[in-house]
């Protein structure tokens, strides 16, 4: 039995964005965790990765709230634990989860207030979904002579590998992100070269057009907008912590350890890196609502957010309007087949357009339902605060498609 202490486990890798923004939650909100398999031992390993992998078989690892959807699939990581036997999954739900289980205001990861809880919501959906393309392409592309994940991750997962697995581990899994490239959006000019070996340099695909450029252009747009609001506010939405930070510091936080890429971020967006260090040193934790000047307002929505959020409408949002027609689309032709599995195969995929770029993509059921729950969210918000985002944001039509 775990001591009391360290009862809440994260099961997943410092490497994964989104193992960074629910650590960054969890330090938030005061819940002590560790992190397996890094920090636990071979035994206590062994019987976690046994539970989860019958959890799964089983379909009984949670999301909160509970739903019934067949839109959803598993993650590699993380997930959370509070035993080491009941497991819970998607950064975003456990997230819903802390602040569902806990009557401490200032803890809270979702404002209160219906705008600022919206914009909360879409950029916390923004840079999970569309985020982790540009982190991938700048730790797989533009970081792929100086990444050292193989042998990051082989480190990590030390503890729960047979031996030979860890050699084995750090060969094999710079190769299967490399060859993913495409699946998650970065798909090469045809004979692009990135001077590694075949196995690592980044893949074109036959009929579908390169999306580096795209890819490129975005992550600066976003640094861009982040760094248009972190120089005059401590936080995305104001002077406290949010589901917002959590998720731009997981995915941003990402390519830290990526030399190249973290190097032109700081040249890019040094007020944006400087503030991704902050969080990781765990600073954030300090900047609580009841710690503030009853002068600072906590949370705030101006118009220094607004060249993120229209970045985030012209790549994100206009992304999950063309993902969930191709769905309906592909449904209509019987098609069953979605995500990884239909991408390896050819099948349910679909063309579009995204800032003037055209790109080639599989549809993602688990975007669809993501951007569903989005779009409700928009319908059940009053007038005025559907006025005052139309005021503010470009493309907000695309709610109500």
């Amino acid at each position: 039995m775990l001591k009391q202490k360290n009862n809440n486990i994260i099961w997943g890798v410092e490497l994964s964005p989104f193992v960074l923004k629910l650590q960054a939650c969890l330090q938030y909100t005061g819940r002590p965790y560790r992190r397996l398999p890094d920090q636990g031992s071979y035994l206590e390993n062994t019987r976690v990765m046994l539970a989860l992998e019958y959890a799964k078989q089983h379909k009984l690892v949670t999301r909160f709230p509970k739903i019934d959807s067949l839109l959803d699939e598993y993650p590699a990581v993380p997930f959370f634990s509070q035993d080491g036997r009941h497991f819970q999954y998607d950064s975003s739900s456990i997230a819903h989860w802390m602040d569902a289980s806990t009557t401490q205001a200032e803890e809270k990861l979702f404002p209160n207030q219906g705008v600022l809880k919206f914009v909360a919501k879409l950029i916390d959906e923004a840079f999970d979904e569309f985020g982790l393309y540009l982190v991938h392409h700048m730790r797989w592309v533009a970081s792929a002579k100086s990444n050292q994940m193989g042998k990051l991750l082989s480190k990590e997962f030390s503890k729960a590998l047979p031996p030979g697995g860890k050699w084995y581990l750090s060969k094999s899994f710079p190769k299967r992100q490399v060859r993913r490239c495409p699946y998650l959006f970065s798909v090469a000019p045809k004979g692009y070269r990135s001077g590694m070996s075949k196995h690592l340099n980044p893949p074109s695909c036959t009929g579908f057009p390169e999306t580096h450029t795209l890819i490129n252009e975005s992550w600066q747009q976003y640094l861009k907008g982040m760094e248009t609001v972190l120089t005059n506010q401590a936080y995305l939405l104001g002077e406290s912590f949010t589901i917002a930070d959590a998720s731009a510091y997981g995915q941003l936080a990402m390519n830290l350890v990526d030399p190249e890429a973290a190097e032109k971020m700081q040249q890019l967006a040094p007020t944006t890196f400087k503030w991704l260090n902050k969080i990781y040193r765990q600073e954030h934790l300090h900047d609580k609502p009841g710690n503030l000047s009853r002068h600072n307002k906590p949370f705030y929505f101006n118009d220094h957010l607004v060249p993120l959020l229209n970045t985030i409408m012209s790549t994100y949002s206009t992304l999950m309007v063309q993902n969930s027609n191709a769905y309906e689309q592909a449904l209509l032709r019987g098609e069953t087949l979605f995500n990884e599995a239909a991408f390896d195969e050819g099948r349910a995929l679909y063309n579009g357009k995204l800032r003037g770029y055209p790109f080639r993509s599989v549809v993602k059921t688990f975007q669809v339902r993501t951007w569903r729950t989005l779009c409700a969210d928009w319908r059940n918000l009053a007038e005025e605060h559907k006025a005052q985002l139309r005021e503010n944001i470009e493309l907000c039509d695309l709610f109500e498609m």
